[in-house]
């Protein structure tokens, strides 16, 4: 079967997925593939800058930086075409919306508030927050941005 994605150079960061053909809402667009760690391994590579790690369970973590796991190139996007499911122990980046061929596949990093100033976005999105965060903390940096002056980032010592 033909691959649903190609990658090459992307507008948003480095290279990035995108769509070969349209494709619906709801296909599994590909999988998300890893190494399969320990939660203490999970830590020492997550310490060592590792943004490539998936929660799988109380036991185990998906270190995504492989050269077998294209979906590593997926970029991060505030309003994301993809969502990264996790089916039987296997995660599946599967399109949120109709995509249309050539547009870049997304998704939502879903990173916490930790160090999320180490994480900038240019995604290019009306509703980009600036970093690379869950859905659910986009409420909070909006208000902190309209409180803020226009210059002034979020600030560490409060984690917004």
């Amino acid at each position: 079967m033909e691959e649903l994605y190609e990658i090459h150079d992307s507008p948003i960061h480095g290279r990035g997925g995108f769509a070969r053909r349209d494709i619906p809402a709801g296909t599994r667009v590909l999988e998300y593939l890893g190494e399969r760690i320990t939660k203490a391994e999970s830590l020492r590579r997550c310490e060592a800058h590792n943004a490539y790690i998936f929660h799988l369970d109380e036991e185990f973590d998906l270190d995504g930086l492989v050269p077998w796991n294209p979906a590593r190139f997926l970029n991060h996007s505030c309003a994301p075409n993809c969502e990264a499911v996790m089916e039987h122990g296997r995660i599946w980046i599967v399109a949120l919306r109709d995509i249309r061929a050539g547009e870049e596949l997304t998704f939502n990093y879903g990173y916490d508030l930790v160090d999320y100033q180490d994480y900038p976005c240019h995604c290019g999105a009306p509703n980009c927050v600036g970093f690379m965060v869950a859905e659910e903390f986009h409420p909070r940096l909006r208000e902190r941005q309209a409180r803020a002056p226009a210059d002034a980032l979020p600030s560490p010592a409060t984690g917004l």
